[in-house]
């Protein structure tokens, strides 16, 4: 391939010295894909958040892209390698035709909290890219209003997440840095991509309809106490199964309701927060409604690998951005690089992504926020 002609590139550099390390990995980009390219993305890990100003300038000022958006994450990701909890830099390119900037903020209002930034009038665009603070931006209103406002948009991202209170995370949009709020770009749908959102759950037990419950309360499944039907499926499970459920139990939503069966991809994975003996009853993280179908989940390394792979199993990509929860890597594999090298199978080298404070993607056509999941937007081949 000549130098600078691929549509798609990506880098990363664990260099101790910041301006060493953002100029390595602008190097390797221009290296592929040229100065100018219509997108870059840019991922900064915590110790060098104090001087990500300079980065932002740099890569404007060397990679000369049409428009820049980022964050800060507590690990990073490039090709097949993953940069856990050390000083690290993340660089993404493409070429990918013309985006919208966007930058979000939540303020007050008479009617309560809202977010402004978004177009007022109508886009073409399918897919957003939406990078939020934790502490300062209502990721789940925003997902919730998207719905209802924009139909149709697919939303994938991630939370930032170098810091453990307000105030120190960064968010970047073209040449400006934020600590509050959220960022990200519209892409149309000249712009082919694809998203895949790997929850790493795999269902137990049937399919249950909640014949009663009120919020995030269950108290009925199929007509009988929710309590009762998990200490059913409890006292029926394998050895292996109940290991797991005693790990952690969790619970899927249905998305579809008019599918004849249920797998995986179809459900809207939530935990089980606790139970009420006293009227059998469940809670969730979710407010299922009378009449939708849920079943439990069980999720383990073993279960998230298999998810991979298989959601990406015979895709290929020219490119891809990548948000994995915090507490996937080491800290759930037990060995480093595991989605990194599995989503780089699909992409290749032009992969690049954060570990998130929580991650964003659409299940079935609703847009949600997960945990312990991987959202992988895949930039079409025919683009590479």
């Amino acid at each position: 391939m000549t130098p600078g002609s691929a549509r798609f590139a990506a880098a990363s550099s664990e260099h101790p010295l910041p301006s060493h390390a953002i100029g390595e990995v602008i190097g390797q980009v221009i290296d592929e894909v040229g100065p100018g390219p219509d997108l870059a993305v840019l991922f900064v890990t915590a110790p060098h958040t104090g001087v990500i100003d300079e980065l932002v300038l740099a890569v404007n000022e060397l990679l000369v892209p049409t428009h820049l958006v980022g964050a800060s994450a507590v690990s990073v990701l490039a090709g097949p390698q993953e940069h856990e909890e050390v000083a690290a830099v993340s660089l993404w390119a493409g070429r990918v035709g013309p985006v919208e900037p966007v930058r979000l903020e939540s303020v007050d209002s008479p009617d309560g909290t809202a977010v402004v930034g978004m177009p007022e009038e109508a886009t073409d665009a399918t897919t957003m890219l939406l990078l939020a603070d934790p502490f300062s931006f209502p990721t789940d209103q925003f997902l919730d209003a998207l719905q209802t406002q924009y139909p149709g948009l697919a939303a994938i991202g991630g939370l930032a997440s170098a810091a453990r209170g307000p105030g120190g995370n960064r968010l970047i949009i073209d040449g400006e840095v934020h600590d509050r709020g959220a960022v990200g770009v519209l892409f149309g749908a000249s712009t082919s991509v694809d998203v895949v959102v790997s929850q790493g759950c795999r269902p137990i037990g049937e399919p249950l309809v909640v014949t009663r419950a009120e919020r995030n309360v269950i108290y009925e499944l199929g007509g009988q106490p929710a309590l009762d039907r998990l200490q059913h499926l409890i006292d029926h499970a394998t050895e292996g199964q109940r290991n797991l459920m005693a790990r952690g139990l969790h619970i899927g939503l249905v998305v579809d309701e008019q599918q004849e069966s249920f797998d995986r991809g179809d459900f809207l994975i939530r935990a089980v927060l606790g139970a009420d003996r006293s009227v059998g009853a469940v809670a969730v993280g979710d407010q299922p409604p009378v009449g939708s179908v849920v079943q439990f989940q069980v999720r383990d390394a073993d279960t998230a690998d298999e998810d991979l792979r298989v959601l990406l199993g015979g895709r290929a990509a020219g490119g891809a951005l990548v948000f994995t929860c915090n507490g996937r890597g080491q800290h759930l594999f037990g060995e480093p690089h595991h989605d990194a090298e599995i989503v780089h199978r699909s992409a290749g080298d032009a992969t690049a992504g954060m570990f998130c404070a929580g991650e964003i993607g659409p299940i079935g056509t609703r847009n949600a926020m997960h945990g312990f999941t991987a959202s992988v937007l895949l930039f079409d081949p025919a683009d590479d």
